[in-house]
C-alpha cells in the first residue's frame, strides 16, 4: 500500500509540473482566475484546468503563531502537526490510511501571522478528499497519543536546533530585532512551553482562529466553479463564523547599529544582518525588490556575490532579501565565510549598502534587474500548489484579481527616482542590527549574548 501511494504522489507531482506549464505559458501570459461564491457564502479564487484530472487546494487563516497564549508558543504549531492525525470517526492510523489509499495529500503548517493547510487530490477522489479535510478542521480528535508522539517529535527538533547554527542565528536575529513584541517569540515554543500544552489548549486555538471570516482559499485544477461551491461548503461550511478579533502593534527593528556574537566553536561563521524594510502592501513595493535584486537577491549578478565571492572568494554563499510580515517589513541579508574573514566580509556588506544609500544604482542595473524580476516570475510557479498559493497572496494583500496581468507593468513603470526614494528608507549601513554564530576574530564593538 506505501508503495502505491508514493507512486501515485509521484504522478500527483508530475502532473502539477505539468499544469503548472500549462498555466504559466510565458511571462506575458495571462492567468484567468475566477471568483467563487460557494452556496453557503464561502468566498474562494479558482484557475480552472481540466487537462489533468487533479486539483491543488491551498487555505490560509490569519493569526498564527503569533497569537499563541503567553507561556504556551508552540500551540499553532503542535497543531499543525496534528489535524491529520484523527478525526470524526477515524482514529490516527484510520484517518492516515484513508489518505493514503486514495493518494490524498492533506497537510498543515504555522507561520507567524497565518496558519495554513496545503491539500492535493486526483479529481476521482476529490468528494472524499474534501470531506476528510472538513473532519480535520472541524473534529479533529486530539487523541493521547499521537498528542505525545508529535510534541515528542517536536521537542527532539527543538534540541537539535540547539546546536545548529541556523536556527541558533533566525532565533536569536528575531529575539533582538523585536524585543517585546510577539515575533520575537519562537514559532515552535520552547521545551518548557511546548510541554505545558495541552489537547484543550489546541481546541481553543481551532475555536478562535479557524473561522470563516478569518480564512482565504485558492485552487487551481480540474473543477468548475459550481462543483468547488459544493465542495467550499462540504469542506468549511461548519467552520465558526466569527474568529477572536485580535490586534498587536506595528514592530520595527530598533536602528542601533549593533554586533551581536553568540560564541560557538565551529570553524565557520555564519552572518545575519537586519534593516527596517517594507511590508508587501507598499505602493513602491517593486522599487524596494529591484535594489534588492541589486543588492544581493539577484544571486549570481548582485553586488554582493560579486565582491565578496566572486573577486575576494570570501564565501560561497551570500545574499539579501526582502520579508514583510503583517506587522512589520524586514530587509535581510546573510553570509558565512571563515571566522577570520567575518569582519572583511561585514565590512563589504556594509559598504554595498552604504554605496547603494548615498548613490543608489545604475539605469543599466535597473533595466537588467527589471528584466529579471518580470521574466523569472513564471519559473517560480513549477506546481499547482504554488499557484494556489499565489491566489491565496494576492488575497491576502489586496492586490487584486487582474495582478497577474498588471504585475509587470507595475515593475517596468518603477522610475529611478522611485529608486532613489527607496534608498534613503531602506539602505541604512549604520542602523543595520548583525548577529554572529561562530567564533570570529576582529569584530570590533560587539556584544556578545546567549543563545536561545
Amino acid at each position: 500500500m506505501i508503495r502505491i501511494f508514493m507512486f501515485a504522489l509521484r504522478g500527483l507531482a508530475a502532473a502539477s509540473v505539468v499544469i503548472a506549464l500549462l498555466l504559466v505559458g510565458s511571462a506575458n501570459a495571462a492567468t484567468k482566475i475566477t471568483e467563487v461564491i460557494s452556496p453557503g457564502g464561502i468566498k474562494a479564487w479558482l484557475v480552472e484546468e481540466h487537462s489533468i484530472p487533479m486539483l491543488a487546494f491551498e487555505i490560509s487563516f490569519m493569526g498564527g503563531a503569533a497569537l499563541d497564549p503567553a507561556g504556551k508558543e508552540g500551540v499553532a504549531n503542535l497543531l499543525s502537526g496534528l489535524l491529520d492525525e484523527g478525526a470524526g470517526e477515524l482514529d490516527s492510523f484510520a484517518f492516515q490510511e484513508r489518505l493514503e489509499d486514495l493518494a490524498i495529500s492533506l497537510s498543515f503548517q504555522a507561520g507567524r501571522d497565518t496558519f495554513n493547510g496545503s491539500l492535493r487530490t486526483l479529481t476521482e477522489n476529490r468528494d472524499e478528499a474534501f470531506r476528510l479535510l472538513g473532519l480535520a478542521l472541524n473534529e479533529a480528535r486530539f487523541d493521547a497519543e499521537p498528542v505525545e508522539r508529535i510534541r515528542g517529535q517536536i521537542l527532539v527538533g527543538i534540541r537539535r536546533g540547539k546546536e545548529n547554527p541556523n536556527r541558533i542565528i533566525s532565533q536569536a536575529f528575531f529575539r533582538e530585532a523585536f524585543p517585546g513584541h510577539v515575533y520575537s517569540r519562537l514559532v515552535r515554543g520552547t521545551e518548557e512551553t511546548l510541554s505545558a500544552i495541552t489537547a484543550d489548549d489546541l481546541r481553543q486555538f481551532v475555536k478562535t482562529r479557524l473561522a470563516r471570516d478569518n480564512m482565504i482559499v485558492g485552487v487551481v485544477g480540474d473543477v468548475t466553479p459550481e462543483e468547488l461551491g459544493l465542495l467550499l461548503d462540504k469542506a468549511l461550511a461548519a467552520l465558526p463564523a466569527v474568529s477572536d478579533p485580535y490586534d498587536s502593534p506595528d514592530a520595527v527593528v530598533p536602528a542601533s547599529g549593533e554586533t551581536l556574537i553568540v560564541r560557538k566553536e565551529i570553524p565557520q561563521s555564519i552572518v545575519m544582518w537586519g534593516l527596517n524594510g517594507i511590508k508587501r502592501k507598499d505602493p513602491d513595493y517593486f522599487a524596494a525588490v529591484l535594489l534588492n535584486h541589486v543588492l544581493g537577491g539577484g544571486s549570481f549578478s548582485s553586488r554582493l556575490y560579486d565582491e565578496i565571492r566572486e573577486k575576494r572568494g570570501l564565501a560561497y554563499s551570500v545574499y539579501s532579501s526582502l520579508y514583510p510580515l503583517q506587522k512589520a517589513g524586514l530587509f535581510l541579508g546573510g553570509v558565512g565565510t571563515a571566522n577570520e574573514r567575518v569582519a572583511e566580509s561585514l565590512g563589504l556588506v556594509r559598504d554595498q549598502i552604504r554605496d547603494i544609500g548615498e548613490n543608489g544604482i545604475s539605469a543599466e542595473e535597473l533595466e537588467n534587474a527589471k528584466t529579471y524580476v518580470t521574466g523569472s516570475f513564471p519559473l517560480r510557479l513549477n506546481s499547482n500548489s504554488r499557484i494556489a498559493s499565489t491566489l491565496i497572496g494576492l488575497q491576502m494583500f489586496e492586490l487584486g484579481i487582474d495582478y497577474l496581468d498588471r504585475r509587470s507593468a507595475i515593475i517596468n513603470g518603477v522610475t529611478i527616482e522611485d529608486i532613489q526614494a527607496m534608498t534613503a528608507r531602506l539602505f541604512r549601513a549604520d542602523d543595520m542590527l548583525t548577529i554572529i554564530v561562530g567564533d570570529p576574530s576582529g569584530i570590533e564593538n560587539a556584544r556578545e549574548i546567549e543563545a536561545e
